[in-house]
């Protein structure tokens, strides 16, 4: 199951590359039959799933690389627990979403789905890797079809944020990588294997552990992102189309958690308990500092885009904590904000793509002539500043409930950036939909077709979903985070 999982995506990326050019407008149909797919196994995989197993399910290996009798293995490992399920479902339900809003395009259709859908493959093989050269052939596949994606259809400085988000992204991956290979040879027998890293024991054989630590950590600090190396996500996601700012905000980040939660919490909890107290006071600077930033901006996209990085504190906060609660909230907090963001970055994309413009100071008055994108930006908006019986107030209080009988300090500063939230994202909507009528809006059209129909009305119904019932899915974050949990005992 988790191999058509991962390859068929981009099995179904080389057909549509190589349709002959009559047959272009078809691409966009198939990738909706091919992203539909997947949302249908990743749900009948987390039918099936076994929530009272602690272990890993549904699982693959076979030997892929020998490297001799003095060496050891690289294998083809694949696995899931509800870590990796939660952050499977979040992606196979926004690539959904990334078709059904790229329905329009029309320059080079065949490249455009097979990129994206080459971009699925990697993302669902990150979050299946049990192995860490896997994982991180899988990590390094991403950025070829982000670069072509927001380079050729993004707008603006495009090929400038494209480079920019590459760069960073080697950057920091480069010291992961270095970071990987200390790591399996520090431990007792030497593994890339991460259930066996898990068991072994570590040492400090080529570098100290908290050197090792760090070099990895550099790499999921990048793609979370958090303060000081946030900068390439603003710039990516203002020149980004649409459905990319929907996956680069709603799956693409999430890499940076899990692989904190997957890899550096439960291969080296010693360490991370260790440096806790240093990881808690950067997510409440990232928190402060983004929603500060984002009180600044004029144009909806980067408003988002920063927001995201204070959101994104949250997530390190509930990492930092290293409880079963916190870390589940952190899990949670990462599941609702791809939903949340993704909704809003639909929205921005709707507007754009009506009124030519992300201008805030330029829009006025939208709620009377685009009521439907008006009530859903405003319901993405409250669940953004965690309004109850929405995802984001879940999500926050799991996290704010497992910080706070560790780090106060920190939980107090994450609060009064929920009060900031609520201070840019009440004015956003205030400026933009509620201010006085605009003749030059008049005309604008709302929401018509099917297919953001669709997007809008999955999204909001799992926002509000998991808002009023969470149980569903956090049982089956439980279900991955209590074996690491229970390692930091």
């Amino acid at each position: 199951m988790l191999t058509f999982l991962v390859f068929f995506p981009i099995l179904a990326a080389l057909v549509i590359a190589t349709l002959p050019e009559r047959q272009e407008r078809q691409a966009r149909a198939m990738a909706l039959a091919v992203t539909v797919t997947l949302l249908a196994v990743s749900l009948v995989a987390f039918a099936m799933f076994d929530r009272g197993d602690e272990g890993l399910q549904f699982t693959e290996r076979y030997r892929w690389i020998r490297a001799g009798e003095a060496g050891f293995d690289v294998t083809y490992f694949l696995g899931i627990d509800g870590l990796s399920l939660a952050m499977v479902l979040l992606t196979t339900l926004l690539f959904v979403v990334a078709v059904l809003v790229s329905w329009n395009i029309t320059l080079r259709q065949k490249e455009y789905f097979a990129w994206l859908l080459a971009l699925e493959t990697a993302a669902l093989g990150v979050f299946t890797s049990q192995d860490l050269i896997l994982f991180f052939l899988f990590w390094e596949l991403e950025l070829i079809p982000m670069y072509f994606l927001i380079s050729i259809w993004g707008s603006g400085r495009k090929e400038y944020s494209a480079m920019k988000f590459v760069l960073f992204t080697i950057s920091g991956s480069a010291l992961m990588l270095a970071g990987f290979l200390v790591l399996a040879f520090s431990a007792e027998p030497s593994t890339f294997d991460m259930v066996r890293l898990r068991e072994a024991g570590l040492s400090d054989v080529v570098l100290p552990l908290p050197a090792v630590f760090f070099l990895i950590f550099a790499g999921f600090a990048v793609k979370l992102p958090i303060v000081p190396l946030h900068t390439w996500l603003p710039d990516a996601h203002t020149d980004a189309p649409t459905a990319v700012s929907v996956i680069l905000a709603g799956v693409l980040l999430k890499m940076g958690g899990y692989g904190m939660l997957r890899i550096l919490v439960g291969i080296m909890p010693d360490t991370a308990e260790q440096y806790a107290v240093w990881l808690a006071s950067i997510a409440a600077i990232s928190v402060l500092y983004g929603a500060f930033v984002t009180l600044r901006q004029r144009d909806l996209k980067r408003l988002i885009a920063y927001s995201s990085v204070s959101h994104m504190g949250y997530v390190l906060l509930g990492i930092a904590a290293l409880g079963q609660v916190g870390m589940t909230g952190a899990t949670l907090q990462m599941f609702s904000h791809g939903l949340i963001t993704g909704l809003l970055f639909v929205m921005v994309g709707l507007i754009y793509d009506r009124a030519h413009t992300r201008n805030i100071d330029e829009l006025s008055g939208l709620a009377h002539v685009t009521p439907i994108i008006a009530t859903a930006t405003v319901m993405a908006g409250l669940a953004s500043l965690g309004l109850p019986a929405m995802s984001g107030f879940v999500a926050e209080v799991t996290v704010f409930l497992g910080a706070a009988g560790r780090f106060q300090a920190a939980t107090v500063l994450g609060v009064l950036g929920i009060v900031l939230t609520a201070g840019y994202t009440l004015w956003m909507v205030r400026r933009v939909f509620f201010g006085p009528r605009d003749p030059r809006w008049a005309g604008l059209p709302d929401v018509t077709s099917w297919q953001e129909q669709v997007a809008i009305a999955a999204l909001l119904a799992l926002i509000l979903a998991v808002g009023l019932y969470p149980a569903h899915i956090v049982d089956v974050i439980d279900q991955g985070i209590a074996p690491i949990a229970a390692r930091l005992l």
